[in-house]
């Protein structure tokens, strides 16, 4: 049976059958295996890779993080999460380089991750926007009839627990409803390119 611990492009954590290709971090937040306590505990929420020189992350220790897991960056992101510093030092310096190119400054790390908070929550509630279709970069998820979709371009991919699913034309007029958040809107706009699952057909 999968682990509560998948997360989706909507924020929520889950148990569904989808590992994928990234892990992630927002602290400690299972108070015994396979049972979680809280959605997040620190602001610091990244995105990692599944192995770092020969290192996994263990799973559902006592008082240690709890490794969540990512379809592909483009739901980490959606997520609210970035690249990690360390695990993924060449992907969080291109991400700092096109954040400053969006934002105009090249914050420290807890900055950064203040505004990320702040973009991605409403309270307790994961916090939405909108923005019209033609002009969402690729690699935002927004929502149409109800399902979260992946922006490639001119198509979108619609996403589910089963993976991706047959594209269909991006809308030209109207506004979506963005589940990523704004600040990294800005950064994917300024060309910072997401790993995309290869079912995704990028």
């Amino acid at each position: 049976m999968p682990a509560p611990n998948r997360v989706t492009p909507w924020g929520t954590i889950e148990a569904i059958p989808q590992r994928g290709m990234f892990l992630g971090n927002r602290g400690c937040l299972h108070t015994r295996p396979r049972e979680l306590a809280r959605r997040w505990q620190v602001r610091r929420w990244i995105t990692c890779a599944l192995e770092y020189k020969g290192w996994a992350a263990p799973q559902w220790e006592p008082r240690r993080w709890t490794p969540l897991f990512f379809w592909d960056e483009a739901v980490a992101l959606a997520a609210g999460h970035r690249p990690c510093a360390l695990c993924r030092h060449a992907d969080h310096v291109r991400w700092l380089d096109h954040w400053e190119a969006a934002h105009g400054d090249r914050p420290r790390v807890d900055p950064m991750d203040r505004v990320l908070h702040a973009d991605r929550l409403d309270g307790t509630a994961p916090r939405r926007h909108t923005a019209a279709w033609r002009d969402l970069p690729a690699g935002a998820f927004a929502v149409l009839d109800d399902a979260a979709v992946l922006v490639l371009d001119d198509r979108l991919v619609p996403w589910s627990a089963a993976g991706y699913g047959p594209s269909r034309r991006r809308p030209a007029r109207g506004d979506a409803t963005v589940l990523t958040p704004r600040a990294t809107i800005g950064v994917l706009r300024a060309g910072y390119v997401p790993v995309i699952h290869p079912s995704g057909g990028r």
